[in-house]
């Protein structure tokens, strides 16, 4: 068997309703390479008086990454950057030292329906640069190089893929693939990284053989080139990279290799002691009432 660990997706709520299913960290499994967090939002069909705002709130120590397969969202952060992301662009916002953003739904689609359907990871920062500058990048869609053999067509987010590299610059071996299976289609998954781990976003696949769930993530074997194949086409993300040489404490939305640092980054986010975000410098996310020990 080619499966190291099989993990159920966890429905977790952001606030007014806005829920999400999360994958990573697990009890079994707390990272997947650099990979610390994983979400899946959607797909969902939402109401035009929905209001899906994740509201200012602070990171330390990681680095977020956001990719839509539908609708859109608008970035803010304490750098003063403003950047609507779309299908197929990805956000990468370095926290290092701390940054505080929102992401809310564009002005010109509140009060229509819409949907939305996305995924939100964050990658650990290497323990000597945890404490860098933040940092905002965006990469447009079309920065995105596409791998096609036949039936399968691979976009190289992060990383790279027989001599395709993305533009994404990471401080950590990262990869990231975004792979589509044709009807009938069938592909070797490559072993182009030491950790990986394969997640369904849409369709039917079949691993070896064996059928693949919904919102289950699964993390192979170092080493294994397993068989995905599909009858009716299918949607999946391939996540991983070198293995994090240290653990990381992972608290709300601050990761450090230090249990003090987390706790200092909650107590200034309690005495407002980050920088807001310019022009949405409102309605703050608080601390939640369960404290970091």
């Amino acid at each position: 068997m080619n499966i190291l660990h099989a993990l159920e997706g966890r429905q977790r709520d952001l606030g007014d309703g806005f829920t999400v299913r999360r994958l990573l960290p697990a009890s079994t499994c707390r990272s997947v390479g650099p990979f610390i967090f994983f979400d899946h939002l959607g797909p969902i069909d939402v109401a035009a008086d929905a209001r899906h705002d994740v509201r200012p709130h602070p990171h330390i120590g990681l680095a977020t990454v956001t990719y839509l397969f539908e609708g859109a969202i608008m970035h803010r952060d304490s750098l003063g950057h403003v950047q609507r992301i779309e299908p197929g662009a990805i956000n990468w916002m370095t926290a290092g030292r701390g940054i505080v953003h929102s992401e809310r739904t564009p002005e010109d689609l509140r009060g229509r329906p819409r949907r939305m359907h996305g995924l939100q990871l964050w990658t650990a920062l290497p323990s000597e640069d945890e404490e860098c500058e933040p940092a905002f990048v965006h990469y447009s869609a079309a920065a995105m190089p596409e791998v096609r053999d036949g039936g399968v067509g691979v976009r190289v987010l992060v990383g790279e893929l027989h001599g395709s590299r993305s533009p994404v610059t990471t401080r950590l071996e990262t990869l990231y693939l975004d792979v589509s299976l044709a009807p009938g289609a069938a592909w070797h998954v490559p072993a182009v990284v030491e950790e990986r781990a394969l997640y369904c976003v849409d369709g039917a696949v079949a691993l070896d053989g064996v059928p693949l769930p919904a919102s289950r993530l699964v993390v192979l074997k170092e080493g294994a080139t397993p068989l995905l194949a599909t009858v009716d086409g299918a949607r999946l993300v391939m996540i991983g990279g070198g293995s994090l040489p240290e653990p990381r404490y992972m608290w709300w939305n601050l990761v450090s290799t230090r249990r003090e640092r987390i706790q200092q980054a909650a107590a200034d986010w309690d005495a407002e002691r980050f920088a807001p975000i310019p022009g949405d410098d409102q309605e703050r996310i608080p601390l939640p009432e369960s404290r970091f020990a």
